[in-house]
């Protein structure tokens, strides 16, 4: 059981409750790793795919998925430090240190490879685990967000007119301490909303109950404070990238029509990467096409 959701094992809201909903036997779990708990949910049978979600969302965001995975492969979807079910420590939000998190979790669940999938944050995490793990990391998928570079330096707070949906506020945001907390706290709901309204091309595709996942989890204690910390420390992932040799792992990088921002920095940072266009979709890939994500996924770690 979620240790951190027993008090409320009887909400339709709780990650056991959401991990029993889905086709297929998946189960919530925790497991202390690394120095922290984190929160995972399995279910499958086969070779090991780990999925990792990104901001603002939690292992739900791969909800869609995880069943049309669940025939072929055992499916470990992971909380990362300071999300949803897992832990939210004072420190350790470097992406270097998130992916010895799940490189442990890999490890204690008895896995010696697995294959990864990241996205947005996950996906920052997901490089940076095969970068400092590459005996655990047979392919890596990567989902619309490189890990973090000198690039970032150079976005710009004002857009040009006519292209707004490029700003990304949000990372300018989330530098700031402590502010985002006061103004988010028990406000999570009008963030999730936000975001979906900017990345969704079909608004359906996050329902009202999605979303109150979401807004719930970010709602608890720590969460917002943890979530802009995987933003505080993008200084720290950019120095640590530099000290990177070129990835070799095979990668798949998928993203939506027009964002190639992933394209551009595999081309700089991985020697065998492929970049695959997922039509009809915003930002939120699987949870708008999951049937062509879980095929490109399937047909990639195949």
């Amino acid at each position: 059981m979620n240790r951190f959701n027993r008090f409320m094992t009887s909400s339709s809201h709780s990650d056991d409750a959401l991990a029993r909903s889905l086709p297929g036997n998946f189960r919530s779990a925790t497991a202390q790793v690394n120095g922290t708990w984190l929160h995972y949910v399995v279910g499958g049978h086969g070779f090991p795919v780990v999925l990792l979600p990104g901001w603002p969302q939690t292992w739900w965001q791969a909800r869609k998925i995880m069943p049309l995975l669940h025939d072929r492969y055992r499916v470990i979807v992971v909380d990362l430090r300071g999300m949803g079910g897992s832990d939210v420590p004072a420190t350790g939000y470097d992406k270097k240190t998130m992916a010895a998190d799940v490189a442990a979790l890999i490890r204690e669940l008895g896995h010696d490879q697995v294959n990864l999938a990241g996205h947005d944050i996950g996906s920052m995490v997901a490089f940076s685990l095969a970068a400092n793990h590459p005996e655990l990391v047979r392919k890596l998928a990567m989902l619309e967000e490189p890990h973090p570079d000198q690039r970032l330096y150079n976005l710009t707070l004002l857009p040009e007119p006519g292209r707004e949906r490029l700003q990304r506020w949000w990372f300018a945001f989330n530098q700031v301490e402590l502010l985002p907390e006061q103004l988010l706290a028990g406000r999570a709901r009008y963030l999730i909303d936000f975001m979906c309204t900017r990345n969704l091309r079909d608004p359906d595709a996050i329902g009202d109950f999605d979303r109150e996942v979401y807004a719930r989890a970010y709602s608890r204690a720590g969460a917002i404070r943890a979530a802009g910390s995987w933003y505080r420390t993008f200084g720290q992932d950019i120095a640590d990238l530099a000290t990177y040799p070129r990835l070799t792992t095979p990668i798949a990088a998928l993203h939506f029509p027009g964002h190639t921002d992933l394209l551009t920095s595999l081309a700089d940072t991985a020697t065998a990467f492929r970049g695959i266009e997922i039509p009809g979709t915003g930002h939120y890939l699987a949870e708008e096409q999951p049937d062509q994500v879980a095929e490109t996924l399937t047909a990639f770690f195949e």
